[in-house]
């Protein structure tokens, strides 16, 4: 609470002392005014509606409403997404049930930082190194898109830094809450002539719920955007994160029932979470640079090369790992397009992406934390690129057309340094493939569109997987490939306040990559099979009532996503057992997700949303189940101006109204049967931010 006293003062301050340097800022409040989503997913800006692929959009409004503590509750809202936080920073992320292959971290999903990529070329995503209170517009295409993308057989996922407003404008705010959270925020933008800059910090502490899990991120961000003519720009992005995590461990059902805040206990033959102090330290810098030019009034180009290094150090129960990585690449494509005709228009993109990760991989003794005899010391350097092409037709105004195709290449080499000192390179080359998109959107009405789809999904071990916890390189692990099939529709009225969003889609995947677990709970990965899934995703938004300045209701929002997933192994044998026709493990059957937003006058707003998960099987036998849960959470604002460049708001809300006992990110085949890791029980937060 003092952190927070004392944050408050120092946001306020800070605040006061620079309003008089700051000029009026061109922002636009997305709460008030209607305005057509936009995506650049497909490489070009265009409606959201007509877009031929089953796509979401987390604009500045939607992350506005949702806690700026974690992505997780944001991500979450949006149908056929899971993300889980087992204990605080600890992320996983799946789309359409790509968790499978991630006891943690984020892999089989691509992420995007501007044009730049997140995920490396081991397939790797730091993506909890981000603080979500800096992302402006957060674009998710589900399903496999690699014939833009690359290597994917999720998703892909934009997150969006920049800000696109023009002018000078200060953002600060702080909050806090139950279980020691702390978060504090600065936001900095200067415009001064054709150059804008930005600078992004925020800090966040969190004692956590159970024992050993709590977190701290230091968290810095800039760009600098130069326009050198009128429809051209070059931006310069950087950040850096320090993040550490404490790692509780899984805990079984008899001892989540007996006390859900344990850490993981010792046993007869291993130490416990608090002996081994586990956890995670990742220190990260990224940096790129982004040119997106316009070099005559067909022909665009966007060039982004960019750099990171990774500190990662991991005292986990048998053992102590550092990581040194370095990746860097480029990433380049042309965009040329038509001259317009009444009745047919058309783009052409052509482009390529070079990734290289050089990885340092150490393992040791953990001896209470601290570092003991040398296990393993292994270098793996991993190379990955693709060429990419897409044509896109508008016809008639009416029918919209795409064909995308990429060919993919991926490979690593690995040197053992320790404890055999080799002095030759052992070299892994995967064969060229092709991955293409075909995709069709029709406009029946003007505001009625259907689309359909078909596309084919790659994904190669990531070097997670190639070198798991166990230090055996598996050079025979093989990447998993498959098709999806897809169709839907979009429906919206005249002023797009309300939209209805549905598709299903089948996905046959071959050659799944999954995770099995050694008695002494060391990981390793095989293919084994496949999985049949069959899904369903509706998202609908609607104004029930239109936002007004002359009524007590000054606009009430209902929004609901739903998911149903009826997703199975195929060919599924492991050791002897048959996993054929079991649902696929961690993936619950249905998820739905609704809200409900009120706005009031004199700038007071209140938001409730629900959360319905169903049962989540925890093992490929299907033999354990999570509960299902309901989680209600609340929020309150008040927002008013304290001068005419002065916006105040204050809020407060809580978290798990209903009290559940639940568990948000599950140990899955767990060894020992400790599958859960229990999230909070009723929690509260309040905050105060100021935008000059």
């Amino acid at each position: 609470m003092k952190n927070f006293y004392l944050g408050t003062i120092f946001c306020f301050s800070f605040c006061i002392a620079a309003q008089a340097q700051n000029g009026k800022a061109k922002q636009t409040d997305t709460l008030r005014q209607l305005t057509p989503v936009t995506v650049r997913a497909y490489l070009t800006e265009q409606p959201a509606i007509s877009v031929p692929a089953s796509i979401s959009v987390l604009g500045a409004a939607q992350l506005r409403l949702q806690p700026d503590n974690s992505f997780v509750t944001a991500l979450n809202t949006v149908p056929g997404v899971r993300a889980e936080e087992r204990s605080p920073g600890s992320y996983r992320l799946s789309i359409r049930g790509s968790l499978l292959r991630s006891p943690f971290g984020v892999r089989d999903v691509k992420i995007y930082f501007d044009e730049i990529p997140l995920t490396d070329a081991g397939g790797n995503t730091y993506l909890n190194a981000i603080d979500i209170g800096n992302i402006r517009h957060i674009e998710i295409l589900k399903g496999p898109d690699g014939s833009l993308f690359g290597a994917n057989s999720g998703g892909v996922v934009l997150l969006s830094p920049v800000s696109k407003v023009d002018g000078t404008y200060l953002n600060a705010g702080i909050n806090g809450g139950s279980y020691g959270l702390f978060h504090q925020k600065i936001s900095l933008q200067k415009q001064s002539g054709n150059n804008r800059f930005s600078l992004n910090q925020s800090y966040q502490t969190y004692d956590g719920y159970r024992q050993n899990s709590r977190m701290h991120r230091l968290y810095l961000q800039a760009g600098d955007t130069y326009k050198y003519a009128e429809n051209s720009e070059l931006r310069a992005i950087a950040l850096y994160s320090d993040l550490n995590y404490q790692t509780p461990g899984g805990l079984t059902l008899a001892q989540m029932q007996a006390d859900p805040r344990l850490a993981r206990l010792p046993t007869a033959t291993l130490p416990g979470a608090i002996q081994q102090k586990i956890g995670i330290d990742t220190k990260m810098f990224l940096g790129g640079l982004v040119n997106d030019a316009r070099l005559s009034d067909r022909i665009s180009n966007v060039l982004a090369v960019y750099g990171s290094h990774v500190d990662f150090v991991n005292p986990f129960i048998t053992n102590y790992e550092q990581r040194d990585e370095n990746t860097y690449g480029l990433r380049s494509y042309f965009t040329l397009a038509a001259i317009p005709k009444e009745n047919f228009d058309w783009k052409l993109n052509l482009g390529t992406e070079w990734q290289q990760t050089n990885s340092l991989i150490s393992n040791y003794d953990n001896n209470g934390g601290e570092k003991g005899n040398v296990q393993k010391i292994d270098r793996i350097n991993t190379g990955q690129h693709f060429f990419f092409t897409r044509f896109a037709a508008d016809i008639f105004k009416r029918l919209h057309a795409e064909a995308a195709v990429s060919l993919n290449y991926y490979g690593y080499k690995f040197r053992n340094l320790q404890p055999l000192n080799e002095s030759t390179t052992n070299t892994r080359n995967f064969d060229a493939v092709l991955m293409p998109r075909l995709a069709l959107s029709y406009q029946v009405t003007t505001d009625f569109i259907w689309r359909a789809s078909v596309s084919r999904g790659y994904s190669t071990p990531t070097t997670a997987e190639v070198r798991p916890t166990d230090n055996i390189i598996n050079t025979a692990l093989q990447a998993q490939i498959g098709w999806n099939y897809e169709t839907g529709f979009r429906l919206r009225n005249s002023d797009e306040s309300m939209l209805l969003d549905a598709s299903v889609f089948y996905y046959r995947l071959n050659g799944s990559i999954v995770r099995q677990l050694n008695p002494n709970e060391t990981e390793y990965y095989l293919n084994a099979g496949g999985t049949n899934q069959p899904g369903f995703e509706l998202a609908f938004t609607d104004w029930l009532i239109k936002r007004n300045i002359d009524q007590f209701v000054r606009g009430l929002q209902f929004n609901t996503g739903v998911s149903i997933s009826r997703f199975k192994f195929r060919d599924y044998n492991v050791a002897g057992s048959s996993y054929s026709g079991n649902r696929l493990t961690g993936v619950p059957l249905e998820v739905i997700v609704s809200s409900l937003l009120l706005n009031m006058p004199l700038g007071l707003s209140a938001f409730v949303q629900h959360n319905y998960t169903s049962s989540i099987p925890l093992n490929d036998a299907n033999t354990v189940y999570a509960a299902k849960y309901h989680l209600l959470q609340a929020k309150a604002s008040w927002q008013t101006k304290v001068s005419n460049k002065t916006k105040l708001e204050l809020y407060a809300g809580a978290d798990n109204l209903l009290n559940q006992r639940y568990s948000l990110g599950n140990d899955l085949n767990a060894v020992g049967n400790r599958y859960f890791n229990p999230a909070p029980l009723r929690n509260y937060f309040f905050g105060v931010s100021v935008s000059l």
